[in-house]
């Protein structure tokens, strides 16, 4: 049934804004050393007639959104054309209701046919987990664009008075979700500071005997004893091979021997859809409580160890969760994802707003509803791709905070953002500081944030010339 409160996209513009790592990302077997951050304008009209812009973004994270042997500038250059095709599309979608119904139609109507086009005449078609990192920013928009249209944070609107689409009719009509709503599975009183997460990348030196000598000098810390003194960290992602044991179990082991010591008290072993057989992270696991049993007495959580294509490597996981919690991360692309991995014995599921701030949603309350442990992690979230990642942990009730770690290898690319929100864009005391977030939509005061935007790669409907940066 229709609501007074219902919004439809009038307009929206892209903004590329490219930044730089200070030292590589290695996770599995990419490398990343840059990223082209998408920015999106959205603006919305309600049934009154009254307007307003919102903003999202994304990093269009070609290694890890779309690993392919596929020419690299090809992929990513069909992430862009999809993220402009995904907003200027939306401009022109013809659906009224709240963002997250709206967000729900384009990806299930309109992202896939996008996609096609986007790749045309290339060596392959997008993924869907690409496919979700081009639409997020403008999904991440619309949610904005929606709490500032009706002056109200956007995640007091996840309840029945703004939604006219229950969860059930969201989610395939599952009878435990007729007249529930998103809001019912969110923190009632949401955190305003978190522990952080730090990444431990492949590549980062964690002593003196990694160094190479062309680490970077620019003020900010490079060993992981430097960082967490520097930052007071108590919590260490840690990214391994998957495919070489001896070398994941002397990682995390040598990461424990560096950060116990020095107040750590959770860890979690990353293996980024690496590894093909649940024998090789049992045999990690028995060596480092064999060797270390500090440093597996701290291992909280061991994330995403198996191809993400869940219905091509249905892997049965259950004697690992069994003994630790598995968490689904980039096979969790949506409800439906995380349904199935529950059945092959996953326990727990790494939320992420570039899947889109809808999916999201839907996914925390699938999970929620079905038991399952959930975190909320990072894509290097450097600038405002930062805030909604925070706000969603922050309402997500994770299992342990979250993980944030764009300071660590772009911490310069965020600083007119972090002369608003300073907690959001430095980890003191081991936590990230939600405190300067206030207003309609994310809170992200766009306005005060003194950033010049590149010229719009595309600008449509309301929003055609010059009218993104209102």
């Amino acid at each position: 049934m229709p609501r007074p409160t219902d919004v439809h996209a009038i307009g929206a513009a892209v903004h590329l804004i490219p930044v730089r790592t200070r030292m590589p990302l290695k996770f599995g077997a990419q490398v990343v050393e840059g990223v082209t951050c998408g920015r999106v304008a959205v603006e919305v009209e309600d049934g009154s007639g009254r307007r307003a812009v919102g903003w999202g973004e994304t990093p269009l994270s070609v290694s890890w959104g779309w690993p392919s042997a596929a020419d690299y500038a090809w992929r990513e250059a069909t992430m862009v054309r999809l993220l402009c095709r995904a907003a200027a599309a939306i401009a022109g979608f013809d659906h009224r209701g709240h963002a997250l119904e709206i967000g729900h139609e384009f990806r299930h109507h309109v992202l896939d046919g996008l996609a096609t086009e986007a790749a045309a005449g290339g060596p392959e078609p997008v993924p869907e987990l690409a496919r979700l990192i081009c639409m997020s920013a403008v999904d991440l928009a619309l949610h904005d664009a929606f709490g500032r249209v009706h002056d109200i944070d956007v995640f007091a609107t996840y309840g029945g008075e703004h939604l006219s689409r229950d969860l059930a009719d969201l989610m395939g009509g599952e009878r435990a979700f007729r007249g529930r709503f998103p809001a019912d599975f969110l923190a009632r009183k949401p955190v305003t500071t978190m522990p952080a997460w730090h990444l431990v990348g492949g590549l980062d030196p964690l002593d003196a005997e990694d160094l190479t000598g062309g680490e970077p000098r620019d003020g900010h810390p490079v060993l992981l004893a430097e960082w967490i003194e520097e930052d007071g960290l108590e919590c260490l992602k840690v990214k391994l091979r998957g495919d070489d044991a001896d070398r994941d179990i002397d990682r995390l082991i040598r990461v424990g021997e560096v950060g116990i010591p020095r107040g750590v008290k959770h860890l979690c072993a990353d293996f980024n859809c690496t590894v093909k057989d649940v024998a090789y992270v049992h045999e990690v696991l028995d060596a480092v409580a064999a060797c270390s049993p500090e440093t597996a007495a701290r291992l909280l959580y061991v994330e995403q160890p198996f191809p993400y294509d869940l219905a091509a490597n249905p892997i049965d996981v259950t004697s690992l969760s069994a003994r630790t919690r598995l968490f689904l991360d980039e096979s969790a692309h949506d409800w439906r994802h995380v349904a199935a991995g529950r059945k092959l014995g996953w326990n727990g599921v790494a939320l992420k707003t570039c899947k889109t701030q809808s999916g999201a949603l839907l996914s925390l309350a699938w999970a929620r509803a079905h038991g399952m442990d959930i975190m909320v992690q990072d894509l290097t979230n450097p600038m405002l791709a930062a805030i909604p990642h925070l706000r969603l942990a922050a309402h997500a009730d994770t299992l342990a905070g979250v993980e944030t770690n764009a300071m660590q290898f772009y911490p310069d690319a965020s600083r007119p953002e972090a002369a608003v929100h300073p907690g959001i864009y430095r980890r003191r005391r081991g936590r990230v500081d939600l405190g300067s977030l206030a207003g309609p939509g994310f809170g992200m005061r766009v306005e005060e944030i003194g950033r010049t935007l590149p010229a719009p790669a595309i600008a449509v409907g309301s929003l055609a010339g010059n009218g993104s940066e209102r």
